[in-house]
């Protein structure tokens, strides 16, 4: 028995939640309330289950409707996703990034969860007593990769390190300590936040700095194909961050092709504003300009709430579904800011607890570009990550899976796309800012060309960070942070530009088929009216609604 496509779907769904618990807590949905199990037999179990549904996924028969269809495609995607996540086996030796450290991501999602209820409350007093055995594992498993020789460069040691003593130094700030109403909880969780997660984490500190740190590799090989089986764990994260069968070689040369022509618009744009044409000197003049930094942290906030007001007023020229709920924007976190990405978008609960919330990182906020606001704010939150986010939650009819999975190319691609959506509706402030669009378009195409250099051809940190400091305007704490990313998470990089390239060419493939029936309220509304989709089957979507406006 295969099962329908939406059964396949909910068993997917509730095989991706048991494996990692902190994924319902964040939408607001029942389900196991501890922190994932990050062992290695862990992870051999969660394989062999989604190993099964992805059998039973490929035997099913074609279904007659088009739900089913893109829903029985979307499982099969996302099934064999997971399988290559576990086998990339980052859990044995992620250290420094947020979203990709066993150890860090708790610090970074759970803080956004609000324990209105006394079910909620017990269940992130659960979670903090369960930080010893949960970083005990992770020692455990990072140990026993450290014996096989998959340690990561010392550099991302140092970075872990710094993280969680960012974390131990501020304890009055804890991003833990949550506020519930829960009788006797800010008594219990104070003490398991002074007996039970911060010696945690002081032992964890001391596993990177005693046993992990001395044994790093060198900055010159901070990539994947340094490590065993390297690149074939690289090749899975090329497949389930971009849903492609793309070669590194062929996105590497993709980026370098695209990173020229960005050299183009820039001579041309820096021609109009500055007079200059010169790439050097342009980015010189970005970089140094005191005009183009921010004078605090609330002029990068007000900034943002301004921008996204612009987009939220201009949208319904551009889609015929919109949100109900506008996008909340915020400072990021103090322990997540230094070395932190530059922006970040969290989803809105489906329970109605938290809002879509972008987060601005406003950390040494004089060193960042006033040019750049209004690009990042399109991006993270409209037309870009709270638009897609917000309708395809929306989406009840759907299979869950179908509303929350994460297709970082779909997801990326669109809020990419979104930046240069943003240009076409007329809203960036002026010629200026339009800096800002290129400078993203550049870290993108470039992280194509670095990520890819590090984990398959060997490049070090240095000649990564001085490609990026060659063919974009970044600062050089942006580019620094950039780097360590990519290092210390492989291949999500990569999701951004690939999706927006694929986005861009089903709508040029739809322009080119409908001619004057071409509507782009529709095009728009039918890319984000079918959930989060793997790019295969957005592209059966869109040819399939070319289709029917042809008839």
């Amino acid at each position: 028995m295969t099962g329908s496509p939406a059964a396949l779907a909910d068993e997917l769904a509730e095989a991706l939640f048991e494996a990692d618990p902190l994924r319902p807590m964040l939408l607001g949905l029942p389900g196991p309330s501890g922190l994932p199990d990050p062992s290695r037999a862990a992870a051999s179990r969660n394989r062999e289950r989604f190993a099964g549904i992805s059998a039973r996924a490929e035997a099913a028969p074609v279904p007659e409707s088009e739900v089913d269809i893109v829903t029985l495609e979307v499982v099969r995607q996302q099934a064999k996703a997971a399988i290559d996540l576990v086998d990339a086996g980052l859990g044995d030796f992620a250290v420094n990034d947020s979203f990709a450290a066993p150890a860090l991501i708790p610090l970074v999602l759970m803080p956004n969860v609000t324990p209105d209820t006394g079910e909620k409350a017990e269940a992130h007093l659960g979670r903090l007593a369960a930080f010893p055995s949960y970083l005990d594992a992770v020692r455990g498993r990072q140990r026993a990769g450290a014996a096989e020789g998959l340690v990561p460069a010392a550099f991302l040691v140092r970075e872990g390190i710094a993280a969680v003593e960012r974390y131990l130094g501020n304890p009055l700030t804890d991003p833990l300590r949550l506020d519930a109403k829960a009788a006797g909880f800010a008594d219990r969780q104070e003490r398991l936040l002074t007996e039970a997660v911060r010696p945690a984490y002081s032992a964890y500190r001391n596993f990177l700095r005693d046993e992990v740190a001395p044994n790093g590799l060198p900055e010159e090989k901070p990539g994947l194909c340094w490590l065993p089986g390297g690149d074939a764990r690289y090749a899975a994260l090329i497949r389930a961050h971009t849903t492609t069968e793309r070669s590194a070689r062929d996105l590497h040369d993709t980026g370098l092709a695209l990173v020229e022509r960005l050299g183009d618009e820039y001579r041309e744009l820096g021609a109009r504003v500055f007079g200059v044409t010169d790439l050097g000197a342009l980015f010189a003049r970005l970089r140094t300009d005191p005009a183009l930094r921010w004078g605090s942290a609330g002029e990068m906030l007000e900034a943002a709430r301004t921008s996204i007001g612009r987009a939220e007023a201009a949208a319904p020229r551009w889609f015929g579904k919109l949100p109900s709920a506008s996008c909340a924007i915020t400072a990021m976190p103090e322990h997540e800011a230094d070395g932190g990405s530059i922006a970040y978008y969290f989803e809105p609960a489906l329970d109605g607890s938290r809002p879509g919330t972008y987060y601005v990182n406003t950390f040494r906020a004089e060193e960042r570009f006033r040019h750049e606001a209004d690009a990042v704010a399109f991006h993270e939150g409209v037309p870009g990550h709270h638009l897609q986010n917000s309708l395809s939650m929306a989406l009840s009819e759907l299979p869950l899976l179908r509303r929350v999975a994460e297709v970082n190319a779909y997801l990326e691609g669109w809020a990419l796309y979104a930046e240069r959506l943003a240009d076409e509706m007329g809203l960036y402030t002026d010629d200026v800012s339009r800096f800002g669009l290129l400078a993203q378009d550049s870290l993108r195409a470039g992280r194509l060309v670095v990520d890819t250099g590090m984990h398959a051809l060997g490049w070090s940190r240095e000649r990564a960070a001085g490609f990026l400091r060659e063919h974009t305007p970044m600062p050089p704490v942006a580019i620094e942070a950039e780097i360590d990313r990519y290092a210390g998470c492989p291949g999500q990089a990569l999701s951004y530009m690939v999706g927006r390239l694929e986005i861009q060419r089903v709508r040029a493939e739809a322009e080119r088929a409908l001619g004057e029936r071409f509507d782009i309220r529709a095009f728009h509304d039918e890319v984000l009216g079918h959930g989060v989709l793997p790019l295969r089957v957005l592209d059966g979507v869109i040819r399939r609604w070319i289709a029917r406006r042809s008839v």
